[in-house]
């Protein structure tokens, strides 16, 4: 089922969303959804929290020919590259809008799998950059709170217009 899109300024995307304990079936119907809602979009990557759901779940697929999904609970970073890779970056949480944002080429991320294992993954390139992103929303923080204040309070105005 394709959810709705949670629209900033909703505090929820300012929350740290709860840790997920097991993976059960609501979890897997959950990521079931998040599937569908991210392919669309079309997006490489979706957090809970971006459809309302307050729970450590993402799901990202940078894969030309999709059907790749690498479901997470719980994703954490546990090494970054020093090595800096900038993208453009946007959300449907405040669509119309993208920006230039410099994050780290790869990283090493330890979740729970669609299992409940625990697992490391590297992740490189736009990989990165995406679960990187799924990240920071389940942290409650949104790609533009990486610009310094006058571009983040330029873009979110440009959002405005665009409504």
């Amino acid at each position: 089922m394709i959810r709705p899109f949670v629209a900033y300024p909703d505090k929820r995307l300012k929350t740290v969303a709860a840790d997920v304990d097991a993976i059960t079936d609501e979890i897997h119907a959950i990521w079931v959804d998040m599937v569908d809602t991210m392919e669309a979009m079309p997006g490489l990557g979706l957090a809970a929290v971006q459809i309302g759901v307050m729970q450590r779940l993402a799901v990202v697929d940078c894969s030309e020919e999709r059907g790749h999904v690498v479901k997470m609970a719980n994703p954490v970073v546990i090494h970054a590259s020093a090595k800096m890779r900038d993208h453009d970056e946007a959300s449907p949480n405040l669509p119309g809008v993208h920006a230039k944002i410099s994050r780290p080429r790869a990283v090493t991320v330890q979740f729970m799998n669609e299992h409940g294992d625990m697992e490391e993954r590297d992740f490189v390139g736009i990989w990165a950059t995406s679960v990187q992103h799924q990240i920071d929303h389940l942290a409650g923080k949104m790609y533009f709170d990486n610009l310094s204040k006058m571009k983040r309070d330029m873009l979110v105005r440009k959002a405005k217009k665009v409504r």
